[in-house]
């Protein structure tokens, strides 16, 4: 796939505050890339530099092409922001709001009026396109900024926190329509948000912010095997000492002997035995062969869970208390 956001050495320093730090990063099309951290971390910042309403002290960015810094207006036009929170016209109704933006992109009144009715469908705002922009719940008011976002048919859009303060269904409809987009139409979605399950839900890679600085990024297999690169998947194992649930005169297979045997096997950091289940961390995911050998030692196996590290176990390293001098 074509990149279409190339980042290199992007610096951008407030006094001393240094609020990007020499930031690489590329975004293919179509992707939905998440940006991830807390306040201060320089989402926003990164984010004002890819749009050309700020320069940057050192470094490079090219949007599709294009340096946003010498032809910011190129970038704009072919660049879709949506903020938290969205500001229209409340005497207005959603129709005639968004035809004023289309107006305003230069599209001739009879077409932005018909364009208009298209997006609002689109955006499952069809039966409201003659309510008043004031009387929209907070969701229908993000939909309506979704549609006002690409009335001017943008290659890229940026959600920055585009889902607070919507209702539960109404978020999952809009992540939804999100996600059509980017896989149907190939627009490239960059989305900031806090909300930890929306990020993991919608987007195909992830980029960790911390003070100025890129972390890591990948989807969340490839995040959670470089923050635990020594155990990346743990492995939950139930034994029966007594294979089958047979009478104690059957032989006895000590849950020490299957921990240690399991040890043994390559890719296992470490096994922890409590009272009949078994916790392998492991460096990869190798369920089948732990399977195996626990069969093999004629113990009974009662259950195989296998945990994959998400977005909480990754948010909670890096910023409630982890590590994060890398």
């Amino acid at each position: 796939m074509p990149r279409v956001i190339e980042i290199s050495g992007l610096t951008k320093r407030y006094g001393s505050f240094v609020a990007v730090d020499h930031l690489h990063l590329s975004i293919d099309e179509g992707e939905i890339f998440g940006l991830l951290g807390p306040n201060g971390a320089g989402k926003s910042t990164t984010i004002l530099m890819l749009m050309g309403l700020t320069e940057p002290d050192e470094g490079k960015v090219r949007v599709c092409g294009i340096d946003p810094v010498t032809r910011p207006v190129e970038v704009k036009k072919i660049v879709g922001y949506l903020p938290e929170d969205v500001g229209f016209y409340d005497n207005m109704t959603g129709l005639e709001n968004l035809a004023y933006t289309a107006g305003l992109n230069g599209m001739p009144r009879k077409e932005a009026l018909e364009k208009s009715r298209q997006m609002l469908v689109k955006v499952g705002l069809g039966n409201e396109a003659d309510k008043k922009a004031g009387k929209y719940s907070r969701g229908m008011r993000q939909r309506l900024g979704l549609a006002d976002v690409l009335i001017k048919q943008p290659r890229i859009i940026i959600l920055d926190e585009p889902t607070l303060g919507i209702d539960p269904a109404g978020i999952r409809e809009f992540l939804d329509l999100i996600v059509h987009l980017s896989k149907k139409e190939g627009i490239t979605v960059i989305f900031s948000s806090h909300h930890l399950h929306q990020v993991q839900q919608v987007c195909d890679r992830v980029g960790i912010f911390v003070k100025g600085r890129l972390l890591a990024e990948g989807n969340i297999n490839s995040l959670a095997e470089q923050l635990f690169s020594k155990t990346a998947y743990t492995v939950e194992a139930g034994i029966s000492e007594y294979p089958g649930d047979q009478s104690p005169s059957t032989k006895k297979v000590s849950v020490k002997k299957v921990a240690g045997e399991l040890r043994k096997l390559q890719g296992v950091v470490n096994v922890t035995d409590t009272d009949h289940m078994l916790q392998i961390e492991c460096t990869g995911d190798i369920t089948p062969e732990i399977a195996r050998i626990i069969v093999q030692t004629g113990a009974g196996l009662n259950y195989l869970k296998k945990r994959e590290y998400g977005l909480n176990e990754i948010y909670y390293r890096y910023f409630e208390g982890g590590d994060t001098d890398e």
